[in-house]
């Protein structure tokens, strides 16, 4: 049966997920290939010693007809000069929450060039990956986490079992993994029929940076049923609770906006909406 509030909420996130940037942006080259974009005249913000001091280059020229930022380094300096970077961002308060966390950073055929702090990636406008787990009870229901109050983003709000990012120590299977047991407790082989279900993409403005961000992210989503008996528990107090949720009662929820956009577009993805 068709939920027409469901439906409007799905055009309007399907909307949200794909916008183009809400200032101008420029490429970011670094060493010789496009990795990003940021903000025209957004480094005129920052101090750029900790890149001098370190020898590097940041050169505002051509790049394909156009302006373009260019990290001008060796290609095995990428990524101790993107961190550089990252670090200035953060001593400037113009980046994201700082994790201590390093995230993959490709150039435009895919192919991992370097790494990088996930607190940078979006107003260096760097392409993410992650995972997303929906899970089932065997009578159908869905488990669904309340993210904690203390989370950078989105706190208090409802997400799927599981959201994770994809660490550049981790291969997508390995995320998977890994996100499971921090977020549900749960290890992957113990769960029935896990299987890709397929994936949400995002273009669209982000608030880091004092809104001078830009989420470029690729959710893969996977399925699997939690075995009878088995509950989710958390453990790295990221989630405040779980629950399990009648599909309608879902779809109305998701409506409400009670749901992360990345959790109710993968929810619409499950549900073949």
């Amino acid at each position: 049966m068709q939920n027409p509030s469901f439906e409007a909420w799905l055009a309007g996130a399907r909307e949200a997920a794909q916008r183009p940037p809400a200032q101008p942006r420029q490429a970011l080259v670094v060493a010789g290939q496009v990795v990003g974009s940021m903000v025209e005249g957004f480094l005129s913000q920052i101090s750029l010693c900790r890149l001098t001091d370190k020898r590097y280059q940041l050169l505002n020229q051509e790049h394909s007809g156009a302006a373009a930022w260019h990290l001008d380094v060796p290609v095995d300096a990428t990524t101790d000069a993107l961190n550089t970077l990252a670090a200035a961002l953060r001593d400037a308060g113009l980046c994201g929450p700082w994790r201590d966390e390093q995230l993959a950073v490709c150039n435009p055929a895919g192919e991992v060039v370097g790494t990088v702090e996930r607190g940078a990636v979006r107003v260096l406008g760097i392409a993410t990956r992650a995972v997303h787990l929906v899970g089932l009870a065997p009578d159908g229901r869905m488990w669904v986490q309340k993210r904690s109050m203390s989370k950078p983003n989105n706190p208090g709000l409802w997400d799927t079992l599981m959201g994770g990012m994809v660490s550049a120590a981790d291969s997508r299977p390995q995320a998977l993994a890994r996100e499971t047991w921090e977020e549900a407790g749960l290890r992957v082989e113990a769960l029935h029929g896990l299987r890709h279900g397929g994936h949400v993409d995002f273009s669209r403005p982000s608030r880091e940076g004092g809104g001078a961000g830009y989420m470029r992210e690729r959710i893969d989503w996977f399925c699997a049923q939690v075995p009878g008996g088995m509950e989710p528990c958390n453990q790295d107090g990221e989630v405040e609770r779980f629950d399990l949720l009648p599909l309608a009662a879902l779809r109305a929820q998701v409506a409400q906006g009670l749901f992360t956009l990345e959790a109710g577009l993968v929810i619409a993805g499950f549900l073949g909406v």
